[in-house]
């Protein structure tokens, strides 16, 4: 008798539970969500993870490029090598090749200049010849830097993107080890640069609520 008290009470809650869901179209969603969550979490579980061969590595590469030069790096050379210019400055993007390479989302990058598409979002075949960027308004150029930047910590820095009539750069291995350095030592301030201007506000604005809560709780205990 006991039990079939409890599985009748049991049974109660459960329809009461079924009855305030359908009631909220609110709650149907909800647990439509949750339901689609728990499938794919369980989903991922069970996959088995593929096995990617690594990209040979391919001898480093250091010089600059005009703009003609730099299409044949898109990686449909024989290498495989995909280099990608950001403000002025080549990089070696080839262990990326899955984003920049044939048939990647960026691969209109691939052997161009991606400075202006990647300050405006726009994942369009570069312009053919020299892009200045002069018309880039401050916005804009901050992002262009802020992917420099990026893509210095990320890839390998190959030279310089030639201006037209520009004469390159006859590169030596101490001149290599030296302008790494001094990159990377412009990065790293750059970097502290942008930290700070982004933070300082919510720094402030913490240490102002902090003052304010203080304050009203010191008033409070001396009343």
């Amino acid at each position: 008798m006991a039990d079939a008290n409890e599985s009748s009470e049991s049974g109660g809650i459960l329809t009461n539970l079924f009855l305030d869901i359908i009631k909220s179209p609110v709650n149907i969603l909800l647990v439509g969500v949750i339901t689609i969550l728990v499938y794919k979490i369980l989903k991922s579980r069970q996959r088995v993870p593929e096995h990617v061969e690594p990209e040979p590595e391919l001898p480093k590469l250091r010089k600059d490029f005009t703009v003609e030069e730099l299409k044949k790096y898109d990686g449909t050379g024989s290498d495989g090598r995909v280099l990608v210019a950001v403000n002025g400055k080549v990089f070696d993007v080839t262990k990326g090749k899955r984003f920049y390479g044939p048939g990647g989302p960026y691969s209109a990058f691939g052997g161009r200049d991606a400075s202006r598409g990647l300050a405006t979002f726009s994942v369009v075949c570069p312009k053919e010849d020299y892009d200045d960027l002069s018309d880039l308004n401050t916005m804009e150029m901050d992002s262009v830097r802020e992917w420099e930047m990026q893509f210095t910590e990320k890839y390998e820095y190959v030279g310089k993107l030639l201006r037209p009539g520009e004469e390159p750069t006859n590169y030596s291995d101490e001149e290599e080890d030296g302008s790494q350095q001094e990159t990377i030592v412009i990065v790293k301030w750059y970097e502290s640069f942008l930290f700070v201007k982004k933070n300082a506000s919510y720094y402030i604005q913490t240490l102002l609520f902090g003052v304010f809560y203080l304050n009203n709780f010191y008033s409070s205990i001396t009343k």
